[in-house]
Order: structure tokens, then C-alpha cells, then sequence
């Protein structure tokens, strides 16, 4: 009897044991697994579980009480259910995600192959023909060619315009970074780089047959670097000189019609003219102080007679008058560019300048229009004042005579008109503003003559 209550007991524990730990999704949904690798752990890791916690129950339990009733029973098989379970079963341990995240990410590096960096660049070789138009070209393979850095092709392979402009001077060739250009120029080679986000195509084609064509007339005394040099340096000049005449004739219009009438368009134009004038001349003065610099480091100069290096002839240091000459005549060009947009920018403040003297002059009025018409006002109240005396129905002893009405509406007109000239008066006086604060309160005195002159007359000494 007491064995077949043990067994009893014994297997209602086992069966709500097992009801525990293989049906877990009535309790909490299982996190779903991201691969095979993962599922099979994760099916292996569970029946483990299961496995070592029925050990540990049975060893928990080994003899039940032959006393004990079914209503005990019930009570050890919920405390048990209870506490033997774990509430982050369904979870993943946290190593297996960890295994799974580096082997996902090992994955995704693997199939991102890294790309090489490529630069359009048209190629002019030494005869000046155009070689290659566009061409894509690696960046390593153009500083392995040219034996240049990889930090000299960076602002140029950036795609942001480039606010700095810069002559970057090496062993074999210099590097061009100026507005639109952007170029390599080496004894018997141009490289052309391609400016991402040009809009300006006509610009730069006939900077391009320029160019073409400089390459090709081989004029006595200009080797070929210095050549291309000029013909660059003429594109960012044209390029200057035209945009300079294109916001002359801009501000120049709008303070013509600014003469005629001021409004609230105009004076927004204006304002957007002056910023867009402000930006033009920092681009002129960064060329003409690109210009400056290398005119200024001899060694740079020297260093830029490319062929004479390649031939082999040795030059003096001091001996660069041809390049200075070039850079110099440039640099005076640019030079009048800045000073003509200083002028513009002068003319354009001084205007804004006169706009807000006149419109604080007009609010003035205004302010003392509204003054004007408040003294009025107060004379009009004043005569008033006798009006309200009388209509307070008491005993005057002036209803009976025969002039009281024409003398009291005399006194309240007198009044009237003597209160608001004496505030209009005390107004204008006010509005009497000088160059010194107390010169409203100075009076008028002789011009200062010096002590021999006081006594002279037309006539002679009196």
C-alpha cells in the first residue's frame, strides 16, 4: 500500500515536471534562432538543461512519505514547478550571441570587397594633343606614376569645392589647385583632373582649347610647364573677370533703382548682393595670396623649371626672373580685381549706410507727426475742460447773462489754441538737433577775430 502511494506520487511530480520544462511556450515564446549553427546549440543547450534539472529533482526527492496525501502532493509538485524554474530559459546565453554577431560580421567583411579610390583626368601629352578625356585612373597608380604623396591628390579627389587655392610644388611636376582647375603639370605632360559638380561646361571647354592650343605654338623662351602655367592662370583670371562684371552690372542696377524708391524688396536684393560681393573677394584675395606665396619662396621657384630639371642644366638660385615675371604680372591682374570689388563693397555699405539714415529720418517724422497731432489733441481737451465745468448743472449765475455763452466759448478756443502752440513751440525747438548736444542753448556770437584785426574798417584803422 504505501509503495503504490509512493509510485503515485513519485510520477504525478515527474509528469508536471516535464509538462514544465517541454512546454515552455505556454509560459514565454522562445527567441527564434538567426541560423543553422545557432539552432542546432540551442536544441543541444535545452535537452542538457532538461537533463540535469530532472537529475536534480530526482535526488531532491528520493522517498516520499508513506503519509503523505494527494493534497501534499499537489503542493510539493507546485513548489517544485516553482522554483525549479528558469525564468530565462528561452533566452540565448549571452557567449552564443556573441559567437553568432562576430561570425555574422566576419561574414559581411568578407563580402565587402574594399574598392580602389579612381579619378577622372584628361591627359594632354607633350605635343599638346589630347591623349585621354575622362579617363578613370587609379589614385594609387597616378602617385606611383608622377611620384607624388598620397596626401598631395587629396583635395583634389575631394568632391567638395576647395575654398583654398593652393601651388603645390614637388620633384617632377606642381600641382594646380585654383577655383574651376585643377591640374598637374609636368615637363611633357598635363593631367587635367575632372572638377566633381562642375555645372560650368562651356568654362571649362574653352579653357581646354586654350590650353590646346598654348601647348601647341611653341613660343621662344617659354618652356612647356610654364606654358601650361598660363594658360591656367589666364582661366582663373577670365573667370575672375567675368564674374566681376556680373555682379558690377547686379549692384549697379539695384542702387540706380534704390535712387528712385526704397523698398523692402531692394533693400533684402541688396543685402543679398553685398554677401554674395563679401564671398567673391575672399575667393580674389586667397588666388592673388596663392600667387604671392610662391613668389615669395625662392626655392619653389626653382623648382618649377620642370624641363631645364629633366635636361639636366643647372641653374643659379637667384636665377628665376622669367617665372617672377609671369607670376608677377598675374598677381597685379588679380590685384585690380580685389581693389574693383573693394570699391563695390564701399559703394554698397555707404548705400546701406544713407538707406538707414533716411528711414530713421522718416520714422522720425513720423514720431513727431504723432506728436503733433497728441498736442493738438491735449489744446482740444483744455477747451474742453471749461465746457465740462459748465455741464455739471450747478448754480453759475452766468446763464442769465446775455454774453456768458460768447465769452466762456471765447476762453475755451484762447485756451486751446495757447496750450498746442506752446507744446508745438517747446517740439520744434527740441527737434533742433546739432553736431554738439548743448548747441540748442548757445548763442549767436561774432565770428573770433585776432586782437589786431578788431579794429579794422573798409576804410582803414578807426
Amino acid at each position: 500500500m504505501h509503495r503504490k502511494c509512493w509510485e503515485l506520487c513519485a510520477s504525478h511530480v515527474k509528469a508536471h515536471y516535464d509538462y514544465n520544462i517541454w512546454k515552455p511556450a505556454l509560459f514565454k515564446p522562445a527567441l527564434q534562432p538567426r541560423n543553422h549553427l545557432q539552432t542546432r546549440t540551442f536544441a543541444l543547450s535545452r535537452r542538457c538543461n532538461a537533463f540535469l534539472q530532472r537529475e536534480a529533482a530526482y535526488e531532491r526527492y528520493p522517498i516520499l512519505s508513506s503519509t503523505l496525501s494527494h493534497k501534499n502532493t499537489r503542493n510539493i509538485s507546485w513548489s517544485f514547478k516553482s522554483q525549479s524554474r528558469n525564468p530565462e530559459f528561452g533566452d540565448i546565453p549571452d557567449n552564443e550571441e556573441d559567437v553568432a554577431r562576430a561570425a555574422i560580421l566576419d561574414k559581411v567583411m568578407k563580402g565587402r570587397q574594399p574598392t580602389e579610390l579612381m579619378l577622372r583626368c584628361t591627359v594632354l601629352d607633350s605635343e599638346g594633343n589630347v591623349k585621354t578625356i575622362s579617363g578613370q585612373f587609379k589614385k594609387s597608380d597616378l602617385s606611383t606614376e608622377h611620384r607624388l604623396n598620397a596626401r598631395d591628390l587629396r583635395k583634389i579627389d575631394s568632391r567638395v569645392p576647395n575654398l583654398v587655392p593652393t601651388i603645390l610644388v614637388r620633384k617632377e611636376a606642381f600641382l594646380v589647385n585654383i577655383l574651376h582647375i585643377r591640374a598637374l603639370v609636368k615637363a611633357d605632360t598635363v593631367v587635367l583632373f575632372d572638377t566633381y559638380g562642375s555645372a560650368d561646361s562651356r568654362l571649362h571647354s574653352v579653357f581646354l582649347y586654350h590650353l590646346e592650343h598654348n601647348l601647341k605654338t611653341k613660343a621662344p623662351g617659354l618652356p612647356y610647364e610654364f606654358r601650361a602655367l598660363e594658360s591656367i592662370l589666364l582661366s582663373v583670371l577670365s573667370a575672375l573677370e567675368a564674374e566681376m562684371v556680373f555682379i558690377r552690372n547686379l549692384v549697379g542696377g539695384l542702387l540706380a533703382e534704390m535712387e528712385d524708391n526704397i523698398d523692402h524688396d531692394r533693400f533684402k536684393r541688396l543685402l543679398h548682393y553685398s554677401r554674395r560681393l563679401a564671398s567673391f573677394k575672399n575667393r580674389a584675395t586667397l588666388v592673388q595670396e596663392a600667387i604671392d606665396e610662391v613668389l615669395s619662396q625662392d626655392e619653389d621657384l626653382d623648382a618649377m623649371y620642370l624641363s631645364d630639371k629633366k635636361a639636366g642644366i643647372l641653374r643659379e638660385d637667384s636665377d628665376h626672373d622669367e617665372l617672377e615675371v609671369l607670376l608677377e604680372s598675374f598677381s597685379k591682374q588679380v590685384e585690380e580685381v580685389v581693389n574693383e570689388a573693394e570699391n563695390i563693397e564701399h559703394n554698397v555699405q555707404s548705400t546701406q549706410e544713407i538707406v538707414e539714415l533716411i528711414l530713421d529720418s522718416n520714422r522720425n517724422a513720423l514720431l513727431a507727426l504723432d506728436l503733433q497731432v497728441s498736442i493738438a489733441t491735449l489744446g482740444v481737451g483744455s477747451g474742453a475742460l471749461i465746457a465740462g465745468l459748465f455741464g455739471m448743472n450747478l448754480m453759475s449765475h452766468l446763464e442769465s447773462h446775455p454774453y456768458g455763452f460768447y465769452a466762456m466759448s471765447g476762453l475755451a478756443t484762447g485756451l486751446a489754441i495757447l496750450v498746442a502752440f506752446a507744446g508745438l513751440r517747446k517740439l520744434a525747438k527740441i527737434r533742433k538737433v546739432g553736431l554738439s548736444t548743448n548747441s540748442h542753448s548757445r548763442k549767436a556770437t561774432k565770428p573770433w577775430l585776432p586782437l589786431p584785426l578788431r579794429n579794422r574798417v573798409p576804410g582803414g584803422w578807426s
